[in-house]
């Protein structure tokens, strides 16, 4: 049986569950808010449950911190984009007890996002960690939290529209820094993920063949696949290969490292190239916020590859879409196929046009 005892001003509780003692503060001077909390707390000890003061212990940096150590410890791709995740979640949710993140408060997070002008896409992938976090924690033994917050997502297109036209490729490429233009060349070549890119390893390259492989294992797909260079990924390449450290085992590196996250220095580049929209907060402050994602490139290459008449069974290969439906959603129409769609169809209704007017005088005559 559990008891109520004061200390100060303040009555506190105490109670036991398979002989440990646990003392609770009811953080009241109501000696009947005491009863209601010790109340509370044999109930969930006669049903078998942990005691809710375990769960109010639990913070948010530590399950963020657990959450971090799955991904790594199942070598998952993801891993970068985990991380920055959680590098915004705490941002807002830092030093929080896991039982105070609340629906409202999320929505409050989500409510700060939007206004720094994210996506609803980019939020729900912050949402959809968020989830994974608090899932990972109800799954322990014994588990963290007693009860998993419900989290509402954003309502999002599943249409990509994003894409580059060639000169705003060009601009873009010219604006990185040098370690990165090689990178964005075959992005925009290939439509290779960002991750795949990036983890290329030198003996992955044949300049003899000019040729990249993707070992199967190391695709999103499973698959393997195998890229010939265009003559100016090759040059990019090559330039790239001037000023390679040997020690480092990847193709793309900065100071000798592994790139492996370049968002300052591609919103940098949209931003010189004038790839921006202006964004402002709620003081009339304006925020220049780049209107070109890396991803575009994948949606791009898909287009490029449909348009020059490669065959979309080849295009799919090159572009590691496993099915039909996946590869619809990036093989997009943009507004310069619609305007080249209109003037071929001015066009023929020009030249039908000089077909029936002589053959309406040939009626007359």
């Amino acid at each position: 049986m559990g008891s109520i005892y004061k200390r100060g001003e303040v009555f506190w509780i105490k109670y036991y569950r398979y002989g440990k003692p646990y003392r609770e503060s009811s953080k009241s001077d109501k000696i009947t808010v005491a009863e209601r909390l010790l109340k509370r707390r044999e109930g969930e000890i006669s049903k078998g449950e942990i005691p809710g003061i375990v769960f109010d212990r639990v913070r948010f940096d530590e399950l963020a911190e657990d959450f971090i150590t799955d991904y790594r410890i199942n070598g998952k791709d993801s891993l970068s984009k985990a991380e920055r995740s959680v590098k915004y979640l705490k941002k807002f949710f830092e030093g929080m007890k896991a039982t105070e993140i609340t629906t409202d408060k999320i929505k409050n997070y989500v409510d700060q996002r939007m206004n720094k002008g994210l996506s609803n896409a980019s939020i729900n992938r912050e949402l959809a960690a968020l989830k994974r976090i608090f899932h990972l924690a109800a799954q322990c033994t014994p588990p963290r939290v007693n009860l998993i917050p419900y989290i509402p997502m954003l309502k999002e297109s599943n249409v990509r529209k994003g894409f580059f036209e060639r000169h705003e490729h060009l601009a873009i490429k010219e604006a990185l820094p040098s370690y990165l233009k090689a990178v964005a060349s075959l992005a925009y070549d290939a439509g290779w993920r960002k991750e795949e890119i990036l983890s290329r390893t030198i003996d992955k390259l044949d300049m003899n063949e000019g040729a990249i492989r993707l070992d199967p294992g190391e695709t999103k797909n499973g698959k393997g696949r195998t890229y010939y260079m265009t003559d100016e990924v090759r040059e990019d390449i090559e330039a790239a290969l001037v000023n390679r450290n040997p020690a480092c085992p990847y193709l793309f590196q900065r100071d000798g490292e592994q790139i492996r996250d370049f968002r300052g220095a591609w919103e940098s580049a949209c931003i010189e190239a004038g790839l921006y929209k202006v964004v402002k907060d709620e003081q009339g402050n304006g925020t220049k916020v780049p209107t070109k994602l890396f991803h575009d490139y994948r949606r791009t290459a898909v287009r490029d590859m449909v348009r020059s008449g490669t065959p979309e069974r080849v295009a799919m290969e090159i572009s590691g879409h496993l099915t039909r439906s996946v590869f619809d959603r990036y093989n997009i129409v943009s507004d310069q196929d619609l305007r080249e769609a209109a003037m071929k169809k001015q066009a023929y209704h020009e030249k039908q046009s000089k077909v029936i007017i002589p053959f309406k005088r040939a009626q007359n005559e």
